[in-house]
């Protein structure tokens, strides 16, 4: 039987070779795009010279093809963040207003979740708390593509939804609040060093449905980070073997934006300006009632047709907040 160190090798390899044939297909994606990008300007110089109008048509719809195609691959160019091209961890948390705020945390669970599929991304749930009467209390997701961190970090923060409660029997309006968490997830031999006499290690049984093992045997794993306080949970694996590496993976990515967070913090500290992070820190705000709109409170984009958005059509948010950082 191979050992585990084979098959860790071998999903290296397999990783190392999926990033080497991503980079080539839009290294050739470029190459093509400027070839064709000189044949019609070529096509254009001598028309004009020739003053011949007849391939006016042509150059006008090959040039909006261009210019659709290069502001595609440029959006990618956007994404020069150290992790920008890891998987993501995103973690979710109901927040003030109580089972309105847990049904809106489940609300923001399936958006991510369905811009995830959009994307053709991998979605795994490796931790979640079910609320009692509707609801979750928290979850975290796994979700696996290119890029999918640097699409996803736009998403941290506060999350507002303001609706006509269908949990007040009065029916008046409330507002509630979840918060949006996103790391990166690391390879392990990126430069985190966590040592043994650091963590707090819990075994305790899964909670919620699905599975045989669910409830009887004490698979799910809690990793308590003494230095930081930093807390990670994973209950979604059957072993606690495969839950514990799910969950110094989100532990190793935590601590990466954690020493991030702390870079950023010392050089807006030397530039004389400094904004708190943290559950109060709103991004977006959803209205349903009485009408309807997204709007972010960073770039100002909006967009009326709120349920698209909940649907998981978020792209144009994250665009204008990936442009306004550049």
């Amino acid at each position: 039987m191979a050992s585990p160190d084979f098959w860790q090798d071998q999903a290296k390899a397999v990783s190392v070779g999926q990033e080497a044939s991503d980079l080539e297909n839009e290294v050739n994606q470029w190459q093509a795009l400027l070839k064709e990008t000189r044949h019609l300007e070529e096509l254009a110089t001598m028309a004009d010279a020739n003053e011949d109008n007849s391939l006016h048509d042509e150059i006008e719809k090959n040039l909006a093809d261009l210019t659709k195609r290069f502001e595609a691959l440029e959006f990618f160019v956007m994404f020069s963040g150290h992790y920008d091209a890891n998987n993501a961890i995103l973690s979710i948390h109901a927040g003030t207003g109580g089972v309105d705020a847990q049904d809106w945390a489940q609300m923001l669970e399936r958006m991510f979740i369905r811009f995830a599929e959009r994307h053709n991304w991998k979605v795994e749930i490796i931790d979640r708390v079910v609320a009692n009467e509707a609801g979750i209390k928290s979850s975290s997701l796994l979700i696996s593509g290119r890029f999918a961190y640097g699409y996803l970090k736009s998403e941290a923060g506060s999350h507002r939804l303001v609706r006509m409660s269908p949990f007040n029997a009065d029916g008046k309006r409330q507002t509630s609040f979840a918060l949006v968490e996103v790391i990166p997830e690391l390879p392990e031999d990126d430069n985190i060093i966590i040592k043994d006499d650091e963590l707090e290690i819990d075994f305790f049984r899964s909670s919620g449905p699905g599975g045989q093992n669910v409830n009887k045997t004490s698979s799910a794993v809690r990793i308590t980070h003494k230095p930081s306080g930093i807390v990670v949970a994973c209950q979604s694996e059957r072993s606690q073997h495969q839950n514990r590496e799910l969950a110094m993976k989100m532990l190793r990515g935590k601590l990466a934006e954690l020493q991030q967070s702390d870079r950023a913090d010392l050089a807006a500290s030397i530039k004389g300006k400094h904004t708190a992070a943290g559950f109060g820190n709103r991004i977006r705000s959803y209205v349903l009632q009485p009408n309807q709109l997204v709007k972010d409170e960073r770039t100002g984009h909006e967009s009326s047709d709120v349920y698209s958005v909940l649907d998981g059509d978020i792209d144009e948010f994250v665009e204008a907040y990936l442009r306004k950082k550049l």
